[in-house]
């Protein structure tokens, strides 16, 4: 929940020449709901995509006030949606059952659909990180058909790490990455498992971001607060490789 629509045009538009020869990767902004179709608009013919924070699980226009349709995010100009970001669940009560609503509703709208997963510090200490994340992974995704795997991304966002300084070791998370690769082998097969882009998400910066882009199964960033500054976005996004 950062920047007004002037500053979010400002943002984006700082942001275009900075990254304009990046071809090795997808570069997605999401802005607030309100700055959407504006900002989708100001960087519409660039290799900028726009998505959307988050949906609503319902699928039809109705009686829910303060939602947004998937469908009315297309409209207005976003490729992407994120659901089951860990503040979502953590905060506004997105369970693993809305998630995959969420995702099936995403894709419905014909929006390629980047699905978090996560544990929390506790839930690392006690040792059952893979067993969240497996179930977050399972449950977000079931339903779907192959056709629909190829626009699922998943992000990896230990809470541990989000917002508070501290960053898995590239170590920790390749762990992980591998752990979640081979669970969606697993589920669907080894090709869709080699085929799926797997982000890390958890204070990502520009002076982490090699080392973490050196693991074999972390192909992008979920990038949070140092994506705020057009600057520090694109040092990601051009990091030395």
């Amino acid at each position: 929940m950062y920047k007004t629509l002037s500053a979010a045009v400002d943002t984006a538009l700082a942001l275009k020449p900075l990254v304009a020869n990046a071809n090795h990767c997808d570069v997605i902004i999401a802005p607030v709901f309100t700055a959407i179709k504006t900002v989708a608009d100001r960087v519409e013919g660039s290799n900028i995509r726009v998505s959307g924070q988050d949906c609503s699980a319902e699928t039809e226009e109705g009686a829910h006030t303060g939602e947004v349709l998937a469908s009315m995010l297309k409209d207005v100009g976003a490729k992407y949606v994120i659901v089951g970001h860990s503040e979502r669940r953590q905060f506004y009560c997105d369970t693993d059952v809305t998630v995959n609503r969420k995702t099936n509703a995403g894709l419905a709208a014909r929006l390629n659909v980047i699905m978090c997963v996560g544990e929390t510090l506790d839930q690392r200490e006690q040792g059952s990180a893979e067993s969240v994340v497996s179930q977050q992974l399972t449950a977000g995704l079931s339903g779907l058909t192959a056709s629909d795997l190829d626009r699922i991304i998943i992000a990896y966002e230990p809470v541990w790490a989000i917002g508070t300084g501290r960053t898995a070791t590239p170590e920790q998370a390749q762990e992980m990455h591998a752990f979640i690769r081979r669970v969606f082998a697993e589920r669907h097969s080894k090709e869709a498992g080699e085929a799926l882009r797997i982000l890390y998400g958890g204070s990502v910066k520009p002076d982490n971001i090699a080392g973490l882009m050196s693991q074999p199964d972390i192909d992008g960033a979920l990038v949070g607060g140092a994506s705020l500054k057009a600057e520090s976005f694109a040092e990601i996004v051009n990091y030395k490789r």
